[in-house]
């Protein structure tokens, strides 16, 4: 449940930026909701990655990059809480308490990406010279492709 819980947040500030993301960000979650139960990893990225197009498209359309940074990052966190919930899941056990390990990566989690993200915000205000939000979503897309290929 807490990815669901991240992808709430990705879908709440994106759905701010415009109607496109607020559909994009509701599918999302209804995926990853359906992925969560079932223990579907497929259900789990496409449901992140229509959290990810909603925040991308929200920051592309809205002059907002303060409300882009939540939606990333909520959309990563869902993903990530998501997969460590099912490998937990499938390691352990569904008897299994996994309370407490499910929370500690969750807090470690959290502390990475609003880490990456307040460093990117911090970027795009003192380096930026006037720079449109585009730049800020390309730089948020680097970052989710290189945290990806890190993990694989």
């Amino acid at each position: 449940m807490l990815s669901l819980t991240a992808g709430a947040v990705a879908w709440a500030t994106s759905a701010l930026t415009g109607s496109l993301a607020l559909a994009a960000g509701g599918a999302g979650v209804l995926v990853l909701l359906v992925g969560v139960v079932l223990g579907s990893r497929r259900g789990v990225t496409l449901g992140a990655a229509a959290l990810l197009v909603g925040a991308l498209a929200g920051g592309l359309t809205s002059d907002a990059p303060h409300l882009l940074l939540p939606g990333v990052m909520g959309s990563v966190l869902a993903w990530d809480l998501g997969e460590q919930a099912i490998n937990v899941g499938e390691q352990l056990g569904p008897a299994a308490d996994t309370t407490r390990l499910e929370a500690t990566h969750a807090a470690a989690s959290t502390v990475v990406a609003v880490g990456g993200g307040g460093l990117g915000y911090a970027v795009y205000l003192f380096a930026s010279g006037g720079q449109p939000v585009t730049a800020l979503v390309f730089l948020l897309v680097a970052a989710v492709a290189l945290t990806s290929a890190l993990r694989n």
